[in-house]
């Protein structure tokens, strides 16, 4: 089942080879305030459907992780990481984490809501 999504002006849209069993809301000050609920993929899963050079990105602290965000209208979209689920990254294993509020024609209130403390993890 593809899932399609866009920003709110449409200048930034991509494609998920599948729906997300869960979604991550992250806690950390970044998260928080964006107010994203996160999916998240492999890269062979995600493709931005759009120009790449609608996307900016904006990177803070460690600068490991790449923020994606349209460059028209500031909606986040994704974000370019490594795989974090040992605590250390690993950048042999990319993530794409996806912003599943920006899901088109999809009921998000279906999929479970996983709750992590960044705020307090980093």
């Amino acid at each position: 089942m593809t899932i399609k999504g866009s920003c709110h002006c449409k200048a930034t849209t991509f494609e998920l080879s599948e729906a997300p069993q869960t979604v991550t809301q992250c806690t950390c000050s970044f998260c928080s305030k964006r107010g994203s609920l996160w999916a998240y993929y492999v890269p062979s899963q995600f493709k931005l459907t759009s120009p790449p050079e609608n996307v900016s990105f904006y990177r803070w602290g460690s600068k490991t992780i790449k923020h994606g965000f349209c460059a028209t209208c500031g909606c986040g979209t994704f974000t370019e990481t490594p795989d974090w689920s040992t605590g250390e990254p690993d950048f042999d294993n990319p993530k794409i984490s996806v912003n599943s509020r920006l899901f088109d024609d999809f009921d998000l209130d279906k999929v479970e809501v996983v709750v992590i403390d960044g705020k307090n993890l980093w």
